[in-house]
Formats: C-alpha cells, structure tokens, sequence
C-alpha cells in the first residue's frame, strides 16, 4: 500500500462548491423564519435563552459541517486512489488493486435528468470508490479514469436506479439495493 505522504503528483478532487452554498441557504430558510417567530414569541415573556441556546446548536453543526466539506478530497495518481470522505475516514487503493473503471450516467428519482457516477471496483468486484454527478465533475472523472490504469467500461445508455439494482447491485451501497422477490 502507497503512502498519502509520499505522493507528490496527485490531483486532489474536490466536491463541487455550490453544494456549500445550496446547503446553507437551506438551512438559513429553516432556521430564519422559525427563530425569527420564537424570539418574537418569547422575548416579551424574557424566555427567549433555550432559542438562542437551540440556534448556536445549529451554527456549531454548520460550521462542523462545512469544515468536514472542506476536508472531503480524492487524490488520485499512477500509484492508486486514496479518499477522504465526509465523515473523515480515509480509505487507499493501489493502482494494482483496482479491477475495472465503470462510467454510467444515473437517472435522478422522479426526474428525466441524469448525473454521472463513476465505480471503482477492485480486482475482486467489490465497490471500492464512487464518484457521484451530484458531488463531483464529469472532468473530475475523467482525471480519475486517466490517471488509473485500469480496464474502463463506458455505458453508453442511462440507467435508472433499478436497472442498476437488476444487473450490478454490487456497485450500490447498501442502502440502494432493493431485494427483487421473484415468483413462479
């Protein structure tokens, strides 16, 4: 196994900044409005200390947030793939450990559009690293898919979520697969 240390030319890929952004607006158009009415609710009876209590809660968990979105990266390089997650954890792959490259395009639920996700599995088949659309660029992909080399399977058709399930639910988290009952 290769040392994150050592590896001098890697290329850190990094989750689109918008999602960020998108996040905090979200967040700030549920707090706002919600503190906004306790404050106006509980300040004239002096109760008003548990809602301001309640909202350092909440900027603490945004700023753990945000600090965890910043130290979210894949390197990549000749030498294998290495990538540190949302929460923190880290996991490394060596070049040689990595069986296939697979790039799909991903229908979204409910939706006509599409996201490009991309599998790394190992020599065994197991799901190793996935690079979804909604969080990383299709460049960003593609850096992967140079820099590594390994055999690439390209799906030229979009797939839906169950049409994944049906004939690679490997490449799912466990979350995704849905158990098929087959009657007869």
């Amino acid at each position: 196994m290769f040392s994150r240390g050592v590896r001098t030319r890697a290329h850190a890929l990094r989750p689109h900044g918008r999602l960020l952004l998108q996040s905090a607006l979200s967040v700030l158009a549920l707090i706002a409005p919600l503190s906004a009415v306790l404050y106006w609710l509980t300040i004239p009876t002096n109760s008003w200390q548990p809602v301001a209590v309640a909202d350092l809660v909440v900027v603490a968990l945004c700023l753990v947030g945000t600090i965890a979105f910043y130290r979210t990266v894949i390197w990549v390089d000749t030498e294998g793939i290495s990538e540190r997650g949302f929460l923190g954890r880290v996991t490394e792959f060596a070049a040689d450990e990595i069986g296939s490259v697979v790039l799909l395009d991903l229908y979204q639920s409910g939706a006509m559009d599409t996201h490009p996700q991309l599998f790394l599995t190992g020599t065994d088949g197991r799901l190793l690293i996935r690079m979804r659309g909604q969080y990383y660029s299709r460049g960003a992909m593609e850096t992967v898919v140079e820099m590594l080399d390994a055999p690439v399977v390209r799906v030229p058709e979009p797939m839906t979520l169950r049409d994944l399930n049906r004939v690679r639910p490997e490449l799912l988290y466990w979350f995704e697969r849905r158990l098929t009952h087959h009657t007869g």
